[in-house]
């Protein structure tokens, strides 16, 4: 996916404010690196300081490799071009917005944000305006895609860091790309990963809580969502809102200049809403009723009331991008399932497994609400873990949520990073104990996450539905450093095979 560019220390210095040029204003840059394992000769290597690791220290490694020019934070004894700035990372936003020639500027640019159903929205979005012929690029939590050419997300970053992103928009403009669909987390808002962009439109599909590790608040968190916003209203674009969500009507106000469209699914006069909606175990029918775009009978192919609202998020987001709305409805008949979302593991046994991503208290409350209409003469059984490093607040609430919903929970890893697996998992034991589970009957702690599932299993009767929760499509799990290779519905399946299904 690589854009043959070429430029100077020059040119990158005019397209960043208070940046101090250090040597040759000639010298030669052919590529960017933030990591100084992928430096070539004549690349700008960006030293950016980090939670773990502070870039300055590999500058000389970067020199060694060939790099002509650092941007820096402070002067370095290093006889190379430097571009010394106040802040690295901001930095990089301009340099490689400039080094790839803004091309957000020539295609539509659309932001998904909220705290769950970005990425489901995001494969809609891509699947929508797909239908209607345009091709489309994306950047999200399971993969990048440019056009028919996929590149599955070796890390944890939904959002890239700004040079890699601005590398990618490149790549889809000279492959012809009309639309970029991005997924724009807390992190990389607040942390200049998605500066230098031009949005046509951006989306919310929710804010409760997450991060607050990072952002310290929710109403922290909440502005970082809004930089998305501020960004649409100052390029006069269109910002979609789900009415039903308190945190997602915030973003209104920051969107000022924005053509705002509503969307609700639970009966609120909004822009875009869903009449006579039925839903079962096969998906969900309805009209989707428009203000000013008419109205469509719509059957959409997946599960849950949530979906229903990524759905009239999608077609909101599709509308504005003047997609026909038969056209969208269409496209929605045929709706694709997001990778590790909602994805049913059956190797024959007499319970349903289903895998899923949802990993904050608000995901696995909807998640577990409809497993439960949907299997109701069977028990819930319930894998989920809480991430090391992260909101230690919503841990207990994991727990109540589990407790309250499901008829057993089996407490595991989920990545514990430099954390310890077990006092993560005591954390939210002690939400289930407030909720009034008992270890042993409601509830079970399990370190090792293949063990825990193995127990679950055990555990399960003809008719339960069994919901691994937190990792979804996630190829890893963290423990120090270290990312052990996991894959959680093909371990389902090796577990369930071992008990003489399938095969």
């Amino acid at each position: 996916m690589a854009t043959a560019l070429a430029t100077t220390a020059e040119l990158l210095a005019a397209g960043t404010p208070g940046a101090r040029l250090v040597g040759d204003p000639a010298t030669p840059v052919a590529g960017l690196a933030y990591d100084s394992r992928l430096v070539e000769p004549e690349f700008c290597f960006a030293a950016l300081v980090g939670a773990d690791a502070d870039g300055h220290a590999f500058a000389p490694q970067a020199v060694a490799r060939g790099a002509t020019l650092i941007l820096t934070e402070r002067e370095l004894p290093l006889d190379v071009a430097q571009l010394v700035v106040t802040d690295s990372r901001a930095a990089l936003a301009h340099v490689a917005a400039a080094f790839y020639r803004d091309p957000s500027h020539e295609l539509g640019v659309i932001g998904v944000t909220g705290t769950d159903g970005k990425t489901t929205t995001s494969y809609l979005i891509d699947a929508i305006l797909r239908h209607a012929g345009h091709p489309v690029g994306m950047i999200g939590t399971v993969a990048i895609r440019i056009g028919d050419e996929e590149e599955l997300h070796a890390t944890r970053q939904t959002t890239p860091e700004s040079a890699d992103v601005q590398r990618y928009l490149r790549a889809m403009v000279d492959r012809g790309v009309d639309w970029a669909v991005l997924e724009a987390t807390s992190h990389g808002l607040a942390m200049h990963r998605l500066d230098e962009i031009r949005f046509r439109i951006g989306a919310v599909t929710n804010i409760t809580r997450e991060h607050l590790d990072y952002h310290g608040s929710v109403e922290n968190y909440q502005r970082a969502k809004a930089i998305l916003f501020r960004r649409v209203g100052a390029s006069g674009g269109s910002a979609i809102v789900n009415l039903d969500d308190e945190g997602a009507r915030a973003m209104i106000a920051p969107a000022s200049g924005a053509e705002i469209t509503t969307y609700s699914a639970a009966g609120r006069p909004a822009d875009l809403r869903a009449h006579g909606l039925i839903s079962d175990g096969r998906g969900s029918r309805f009209t989707l009723a428009t203000s000013r775009w008419g109205s469509a009978p719509v059957n959409l192919p997946l599960i849950g009331d949530f979906n229903v609202a990524n759905a009239l998020c999608a077609a909101a987001v599709t509308l504005a991008a003047e997609t026909p709305l038969a056209t969208v409805a269409a496209a929605l008949a045929e709706a694709p399932s997001a990778p590790g979302r909602m994805a049913a593991v059956d190797e024959g046994q007499p319970f349903a497994v289903v895998v899923d991503y949802a990993h904050t208290p608000e995901a696995m409350n909807k998640v577990l609400a409809l497993l439960r209409r949907l299997f109701p003469g069977g028990r819930l059984l319930v894998v989920f873990g809480s991430a090391g490093e992260r909101d230690r607040e919503k841990r207990p609430l994991q727990g109540e949520v589990a407790a309250r919903l499901a008829d057993i929970a089996v407490i595991t890893s989920e990545d514990p990073r430099f954390e310890d697996a077990d006092a993560i998992i005591a954390e939210i034991a002690a939400g289930a104990r407030r909720t009034g589970a008992v270890e042993g009957e409601n509830f079970h702690r399990r370190t090792d996450r293949r063990a825990a599932i193995d127990l679950t299993f055990d555990l399960a009767r003809p008719g339960d539905c069994v919901l691994l929760a937190g990792k979804g499509h996630e190829g890893s799990i963290i423990w120090g450093r270290e990312k052990r290779p996991w894959n959680e519905a093909a371990v389902a399946r090796e577990l369930l095979r071992e008990r003489g299904f399938g095969g």
